[in-house]
């Protein structure tokens, strides 16, 4: 694109200062180049001055690209836009708090204020640590809510829901809600009600029942309801269609209890967090929107002529409203592209530019109910469309309007003909017409992804534009790997590094799930506790055998080189200090080790955690998956491995589409959180607790939440939104790859799926300067390893003929695992019920699919048997481990029992403190039979018994 000819779209958008404005900025459409045009031209104009025009983006690196556009742009220097507001909105909250807002608290009848040391909280981890903080002491101070408390899986998932209420516009003040937030919490029963009808009409030509009463059929599965509850068949009623009285009936609930809980939550943590002077995102906008809402003076005096906000589709109600409220005159424009709203797990409204002439309207008419705080209610709104693409070929376009219409399932109904009615096709500006699309799946698909990805190097039919302007072949460093799930990138780059393929990891790493945060777990329980859970992955790792670990921990004597560095720990006075020291120690010194640093040590530094409370703030980090970005790179011509979260706003030669499988893309399940908000049900509790119902205390489902939840369809809108912003990150080419189960979303896109079975020997070096490279993706480096079925007699599945199949086993193992999970599954057979109720039992913590690695001496060689348990149930006073069977009969239950023997002793090692039991749960019949363990003595016989067959 040239800097100096702007497109006609560009220039109309460039010339056209006066008036609301909604601006249709497409993917790769040059906004940047015309918002930085239209703002020179705007503060260039006789009588406007930079502080004249507000400028607001997302994020501070693009504040300052467009900044430093301007000033090249403008008769404006550096110096004199040093100061101009062209910034966030969190920037733009917190100067408004800190130069006028000291005590905007106190509108909300806080008795506390802003000062200049109050500290912005931009620490995830960080701020979950302080929550947890307040609600410990919350509980104990109100013990009316201990029922509420009781309910809850996770009491700090509280906070998800209150940055949720800050970003609707919903805040609490000392006797209830601020101005109309209630309504909120309440929910529109009329909009509900039209959802309800339209998904409970028969179907067919009324020949087929609705698709609620087919969905209500499985009403009652996933849990125990209160007495009162209404039955299956009350509920699901007679003939095609529920009763119509269900909507009326679920949808009207008292729930005056749950508001004032979560009222006295909210208002509790935002007192919590001034008088310890910090404030968060949502606390930042919401404090400067009830400023600018009831300080008239204030909102006058600051009012800009000129309001300019990038990147629409990302913003929440609250900052649209904050957006007005900062507007003087009619002179509103928005730019953005509704195609790539993928945020709303943080809380972005897609809403806001699909019907923003609507919300206009109606958020300023709200504002100005009892005072004239917008200056226009109902402006002529003009739209400005971009559409000169100047990334991408027509073609991969093309395959990504495709994508916006994907069904997400076998059974999605979508309305195409609907959405492709609001796209604005683009048009590329490209001087070549050479795109491959292909796509291509694998039972192996990392190995075949790096296969592929080694093959395209030097290939001259993926051709890319190089810096002269001439196409050239490819290059590692010109190919991208993206995922809707981080862990297959993760493992992607694990396979890469062992076989010397150059890549790169950029996005969200589960830092405490890495071995150097392990590490320094073990040291600190070490430390803390002189624990076995310290020593044992300690001795471990430095090559003793369980024996020999089991008869050190036993005897409370360890090698002297791990007691004297364990000294040396003591000595270092705070947990940064004891990190470094591990980190240098054991030679951790890449971007993952220094993120562990820096995220410990802003805990230990921001809160008041002993070096205790943050051992098990590690713990949790673990348990929960925290994560943070890193880079973790390999050179200059590497391949970049991204979620495609991540990718927004980037752009790549060679895009790869990985793990577009079932249940990854788009993902299964949803949201567990027990108290829920959302449009248009408003406040939810999931469950609920009584202590007198059936005789004993029990935390028992919300009826109506699961009716509400299974009237509501799910929105697989976003999810193709985000397929639509993968295909437009490609320049050149668009590949795709899964495993054995392709999603419906790679199904339905025009592009055939070539099987392929990667050959390790046909890998070989290219000429020139391409490496050599032969995949081989592998488990871990160790001796020699057997998995349990390998010790396992075939030949007792011989001859069964009422089997089911890998298949429907596979199905039920995944159903099993999601509903652990707690993802929103529902059982599909009556083997996923019966899983269902077992799980629904047990009352302590499940871990899923757990590696366990078990070493055995075999005939004088160390023989380590690999395998993955199904589910480990960890109480208080037993470890539980079970594997799940869809055998009809019970003809393999002597050679299963060998496999369950080996998890029996790994965890066994694990939990010393526990007794652990070990069981198979056979799903047809829901039948657990207890196992008998081996001594690992008779263990190693069988090991031996079955290598010699």
């Amino acid at each position: 694109m040239s800097e100096f000819a702007p497109n006609p779209g560009q220039r109309e958008l460039i010339d056209s200062t006066e008036g609301t404005y909604l601006v249709d900025a497409g993917a790769g459409t040059g906004k940047t180049f015309s918002i930085t045009r239209r703002y020179a031209g705007i503060v260039d104009g006789e009588g406007v001055e930079p502080d004249d025009v507000l400028l607001v983006t997302f994020t501070n690196n693009a504040a300052a690209e467009m900044r430093e556009r301007i000033v090249d742009r403008s008769a404006y220097g550096t110096r004199e836009l040093k100061d101009a507001p062209i910034q966030t909105f969190h920037s733009l909250c917190h100067d408004l708090l800190l130069e006028h807002g000291h005590d905007a608290p106190e509108l909300l009848g806080i008795d506390d204020h802003i000062t200049d040391s109050t500290r912005l909280l931009d620490d995830e981890f960080v701020e979950r640590s302080r929550f947890g903080e307040f609600v410990d002491c919350f509980s104990d101070d109100r013990p009316e809510y201990d029922d509420v408390f009781a309910a809850l899986s996770e009491p700090r998932d509280l906070l998800d829901l209150l940055h949720e209420l800050a970003a609707k516009g919903v805040f609490p003040t000392a006797t209830g809600w601020y101005r109309d937030g209630e309504r909120h919490l309440d929910g529109d029963f009329a909009a509900f009600k039209d959802i309800f009808d339209e998904r409970n009409e028969p179907r067919n030509g009324g020949n087929k029942q609705s698709a609620l009463r087919s969905v209500l059929y499985s009403y009652g599965d996933s849990g125990t309801y209160l007495p009162d509850a209404p039955s299956k068949s009350e509920i699901r009623g007679e003939g095609k269609q529920v009763p119509d009285v269900l909507a009326n009936h679920a949808f009207h609930e008292d729930r005056e209890r749950l508001k004032s809980f979560v009222h006295d939550v909210y208002w509790g943590y935002l007192r919590f967090s001034l008088r310890r002077n910090y404030l968060n995102f949502g606390f930042l906008q919401l404090l400067a929107y009830v400023l600018l809402c009831e300080n008239h003076a204030l909102r006058e005096r600051i009012a800009f002529e000129y309001v300019m906000i990038d990147e629409f589709q990302d913003t929440s109600e609250i900052q649209f409203k904050l957006g007005l409220l900062c507007a003087g005159t009619e002179n509103f424009c928005v730019v953005g592209d509704w195609k790539q709203s993928i945020y709303g797990f943080q809380y972005a409204d897609v809403e806001n530019i699909v019907a923003f002439e609507d919300r206009l309207e109606r958020f300023a008419a709200e504002l100005n109910r009892d005072h004239d705080r917008v200056g226009f209610e109902q402006p002529d709104v003009e739209t400005i469309s971009l559409v000169e693409n100047y990334r991408s070929t027509d073609v991969i376009l093309d395959l990504a309007e495709d994508g916006l219409v994907a069904p997400a399932t076998s059974t999605e109904d979508v309305d195409a003909e609907s959405i492709l009615e609001d796209v604005t096709s683009l048009d590329a500006v490209s001087d070549y017409d050479h795109s491959r699309i292909e796509a291509f799946q694998s039972e192996d698909e990392q190995e075949a992804l790096l296969s592929r990805i080694h093959d395209i190097v030097g290939d001259e039919r993926f051709p890319v534009e190089g810096e002269d302007g001439e196409l050239r072949a490819p290059e590692y460093g010109d190919m991208a790997v993206l995922t809707r799930r981080r862990e297959f990138g993760r493992e992607l780059l694990a396979a890469a590094t062992e076989n010397g393929l150059p890549m790169a990891y950029e996005g969200g790493v589960e830092i405490y799930r890495t071995d150097p945060a392990k590490l320094l777990l073990a040291w600190l329980r070490v430390l803390e506790y002189d624990a076995d859970r310290g020593w044992a992955p300690l001795l471990e790792r430095v090559g003793y055998s369980l024996p020999e670990i089991d008869a050190m921990l036993s005897s409370g004597t360890y090698p002297q080189n791990l007691v004297g560095f364990a000294d040396e720990l003591r000595d270092r006075e705070t947990v940064g200090a004891i990190a470094r020291h591990v980190f240098e120690r054991y030679g951790y010194d890449g971007p993952v080790a220094d993120a562990i640093l820096h995220a410990v040590q802003s805990v230990h530094d921001a809160t008041t955690m002993s070096r205790g409370d943050l051992l098990r703030y590690i713990e949790r980090g673990i348990e929960t998956g925290t994560t943070r970005e890193v880079h973790v790179g390999a050179g200059t011509d590497a391949v970049t491995v991204q979620t495609i979260h991540a990718t927004k706003g980037l752009e790549h030669p060679i895009v790869i589409l990985a793990d577009m499988n079932q249940h990854s893309f788009p993902p299964s399940g949803g949201g567990t959180s027990d108290i829920t908000f959302g449009d248009p049900v408003g406040l939810r509790q999931r469950t609920v607790f009584d202590a007198e119902a059936y005789d004993r205390p029990h935390v028992f489902r919300n009826w109506r939440s699961d009716v509400l939840n299974r009237t509501l369809p799910r929105d697989y809108d976003e999810e193709r939104r985000l397929l639509y912003v993968a295909i437009t990150r490609a320049e050149h080419h668009v590949l795709f790859s899964a495993g054995e189960t392709p999603s419906s979303f790679l199904e339905s896109l025009p592009v055939e799926v070539e099987e392929i079975d990667p050959e390790l020997s046909d890998v070989s070096a290219a000429s020139g300067e391409k490496p050599g490279f032969t995949p081989d993706v592998r488990g871990r480096d160790g001796p020699a390893a057997e998995t349990p079925h390998t010790i396992m007699r075939d030949d007792v599945f011989e001859g069964v003929d009422d089997g089911r199949g890998v298949e429907f086993g596979s199905r039920v193992h995944e159903f099993a695992e999601a509903y652990a999970l707690g993802e929103s599954v529902t059982p599909r057979n009556d083997d996923e019920r019966a899983v269902a109720a077992f799980l629904d039992d047990l009352d302590g913590t499940l871990v899923v699919e757990e590696d366990v690695h078990l070493p055995l001496r075999i005939d004088g060689e160390t023989i380590t048997i690999t395998g993955v348990v199904d589910l480990v149930h960890v109480a208080d006073d037993r470890v539980d481990v079970i594997d799940y069977k869809t055998d009809r009969g019970r003809h393999a239950e002597d050679e299963y029992r060998k496999q369950l023997n080996v998890y029996h002793h790994v965890l066994e090692a694990s939990y010393p403190d526990r007794e652990v039991t070990t069981s198979i749960f056979y799903t047809d019949g829901g039948e657990r039979v207890p196992v008998e363990p081996l001594s690992e003595t008779e263990l190693e016989g069988v090991v031996s018994a079955a290598r010699e067959r």
